[in-house]
């Protein structure tokens, strides 16, 4: 892990589950030199405050149809409500972390994806402002950033959480992001059993998304993953958030979870 900071992708609704005793993980590695910089989700909770607003929902290929009224309801979710709890609770266990939103200072900069006619205000990530993230750590504070993108006219856009972090991890130059979430990595049956595959590469997610292996949400995560290593990152690690010390485990370099690395990885390697 880098020696100064790393990158920490934690969905809204893991956040909120997690015990204290993650928080303090945070903390003490903050304490010990190492800058976590969080970019979290909320998708739970957004589909909870659209329900009970009677605002339908729905779905096209993973990501959220997002009309300017849904957008009111995430930007609120995420950069209010959850972005807050999260920075809050950091402070209950002594963390120093300053919440942000990707709109802050145009902190996260945005266009709209390419089926925009189907799915309404999405973006891609086009720019990182880098300085930003460094001023805040140069302060001693640890960024706690929702992924709401804004373009050159103002304009808000949801943001799929892995993609913000993936582009947050490249720009700030870190060797490696964490994808803290509900599952212990990328499964696979082998011999009629599930297993966690320690390590995979791309080419091999490649071949577990069209063969069925790799579904649903962990789609986004696999894709922002591989997305992430184009830019520079080293390598991306998905772990489950209740492991005892996680995030201390992995700091010391122990092998939690699945590593997904662009350079082909043995088949042997993965049944481990």
């Amino acid at each position: 892990m880098n020696a100064a900071r790393f990158v920490m992708k934690c969905g809204g609704s893991t956040l909120a589950d997690l015990p204290d005793s993650f928080y303090e993980q945070l903390r003490d590695i903050q304490l010990e030199g190492t800058v976590p910089i969080i970019v979290h989700g909320g998708g739970p909770a957004i589909s909870d405050t659209l329900q009970k607003l009677g605002i339908e929902t729905e779905f096209v290929n993973g990501l959220r149809k997002t009309s300017e009224e849904v957008l009111d309801v995430v930007e609120m979710v995420l950069a209010g409500g959850m972005n807050k709890q999260i920075v809050r609770r950091l402070h209950r266990v002594g963390a120093s972390a300053i919440g942000l939103s990707g709109t802050d200072g145009q902190l996260i900069t945005a266009q709209p994806v390419a089926q925009t006619d189907e799915i309404g205000f999405v973006g891609d990530v086009v720019g990182i402002d880098a300085s930003l993230i460094e001023g805040v750590l140069n302060m001693g504070y640890m960024p706690v950033i929702a992924p709401i993108g804004i373009d050159g006219t103002g304009q808000r856009y949801n943001i799929n959480a892995d993609t913000a972090a993936g582009a947050v991890a490249a720009h700030l130059g870190v060797e490696r992001l964490l994808v803290i979430t509900d599952v212990p990595g990328i499964m696979k049956v082998v011999d009629d059993e599930k297993v966690v595959l320690p390590v995979v590469s791309t080419e091999q997610i490649e071949a577990m998304i069209t063969g069925g292996d790799i579904y649903g949400g962990m789609i986004p995560k696999v894709r922002a993953a591989m997305k992430c290593l184009d830019g520079g990152v080293s390598e991306v690690v998905i772990a489950q958030g209740s492991e005892p010390n996680v995030l201390k485990r992995l700091a010391a370099g122990e092998a939690i979870g699945t590593r997904i690395v662009r350079a082909t990885v043995h088949t042997a390697s993965s049944r481990r």
